[in-house]
Formats: C-alpha cells, structure tokens, sequence
C-alpha cells in the first residue's frame, strides 16, 4: 500500500562535513534509521531488516541489534509490580515487588528485585549483573535464613520463586546472548510482526531455543515461545498494554508467562514506571544486599 503523507516527516540531515544541515521528508522509519545511523548508534539492523540480500541469520541478527537499538538510552527505571501466581486447577497467590534497571554502556544491565508482599517473602532481593558473554552474576538474599546466596549456572534454568519465570527469564536480553534466525512477517493480534528464532549461547540455558514476535514499527517484543532441553514447547511469554515513557520508552503493563507442560502460569501487572531516578552502582552491590530498602 503506497503511504500517505502522514507516514512522512521532516528533517534536519547533518551534511557530512558536520558544517551545517539540510532538510529532507522522509519515510518516518527510513528518517529514523538514517539519524541513528548518523548519530553513530546502533541503527544497521534498523536499515538491513529490508535488505533482500541478507541470509536468514543475518537479518534476524539485524532486527535483534535493531530492537536493542531502539530502547537504548533510557539510563536507569524503577517500578513496582503484581505478581499473580495461578496453579493447573485455577487457584491463584499473589506477591508484592519493586523493580530497578540500571543500564551499562560496555557491559549487560544490572537488575534488583525486591519482595514487600506477602509476609513469608517480604525482603527477599535478587539481584543480576547481566554479562554480554558467559554466565551472569545473580544473587538471592533470604531473609528467613540472613544470608545471600549465589545462583549457580546450573541452576539458573529453576524457578524463580516458585513462578514459572526462570533465574534466567530475569537476566537482560542482550544481543549478544543469542545467534538469531529471522523466520518470517506475520500479523499478531493485529500488529504487523517480524518473526525470529534466538538460539542461546551459553552452554547452560534451559531453552534450545526461543520464537520471538517484534512488532515491525516499533520493535516491541509481543510474544516468545520457549522451548525447553529437549526442543518442546515449554512456555509462553505475551507481554501487551505497552505504554510510552521518557524520551520514547516503551514500557508492557502486562507479562504472563503460561507453562504449557504444567498447566500454570504467572502474571506481572506492571505499574508506576519512573526514569532516570539518578540509581548508580552502589544501588546494585552484593554487599547491599540485605539491607536493601
């Protein structure tokens, strides 16, 4: 379909020499791209996911660095969140938590958890110094038992707190932490997607693979399939009700992970998202652990 005029947008191209500026209407896409790219940040996967000329895996890596690209910047966020536990026969448990992110420029993300509900959980902190490669550091602090314990690699494919997320659903998604295949563009629930595989790369994931849908304007993640060791479908992620935040965020209200081979599921309602909230280091060191507030 040939876009309208409203699919275009005005802009002020830097001339190469950086001595001045030009102004182009562009394809609102193709001008975000093209700045990105000029800016000197990630934007090749935004430019290659239309170049017919790429292999499978080298489209699906450049729709993943595309995504990564597009929600970069953000600095740190905190919020708070529900989570909402149901078993195979729909009886259902709820939890209290507060979330913080700070970003890392020439390494993964950093990430703390904190439980404030119910009572038998209330202190728990985990806490994950995501790495680009190999295995990410992630602590849990018990408070029944006042210490911290340190998250082995084997064993980051359990439960975490008894939900059907996984140590490792917890960690950062970043790039580097998977080989991609881009499979194909389909509609989901009424977004135009792209489709990819995503193949861990450490040794020790409890998934063979994942089915990733992005939507196709934005780069939103809305739904992954995971498939556990022996490459059946093991869980569902649907994350949806996203909402824009900040300096062009995105943000889901909604995950529920569904496990299809127990029958039970777990949802997050997400709530109060704040950005920029000047977190440093210090808010995520092992040390802090159990006096976390």
């Amino acid at each position: 379909m040939k876009p309208t005029l409203s699919a275009y947008k005005t802009h002020e191209v830097p001339t190469l020499n950086k001595g001045g500026t030009y102004t182009v209407l562009l394809p609102a896409f193709t001008a975000a791209a093209i700045l990105v790219l000029i800016s000197g940040n990630m934007a090749s996967g935004d430019l290659a996911v239309s170049d017919s000329s790429l292999t499978p895996e080298e489209k699906g890596l450049a729709i993943a660095e595309a995504a990564e690209a597009r929600d970069s910047g953000w600095g740190d966020w905190v919020a708070k969140a529900k989570m909402i536990l149901r078993n195979s026969h729909g009886e259902s448990s709820s939890r209290q938590m507060r979330y913080r992110s700070l970003e890392q420029e020439v390494a993964g993300d950093k990430n703390l958890v904190v439980f404030d509900y119910p009572r038998d959980v209330k202190g728990t902190a985990f806490l994950v110094h995501t790495q680009l490669v190999g295995n990410d550091d992630q602590w849990l602090y018990l408070p029944a038992l006042k210490r911290v314990k340190r998250i082995s690699a084997n064993n980051k494919s359990g439960p975490f707190v008894g939900s059907e997320f996984s140590y490792e659903d917890l960690s950062s998604q970043e790039v580097e932490k998977y080989t991609y295949k881009f499979l194909r563009e389909e509609n989901q629930e009424g977004f135009n997607t792209f489709v990819l595989e995503r193949y861990p790369v450490d040794p020790n994931s409890g998934y063979t693979k994942q089915v990733v849908w992005l939507d196709k304007e934005e780069f939103r993640s809305l739904k992954t399939d995971f498939y556990d060791r022996k490459g059946s479908l093991l869980k569902t992620l649907v994350q949806k009700d996203y909402r824009l935040y900040g300096d062009g965020f995105w943000r889901a209200d909604s995950f529920h992970m569904a496990n299809h081979q127990t029958g039970k599921s777990t949802l997050l309602v997400w709530e109060d998202y704040q950005f920029t909230q000047g977190l440093s280091e210090r808010d995520f060191d092992r040390d802090t652990l159990r006096n976390v507030r």
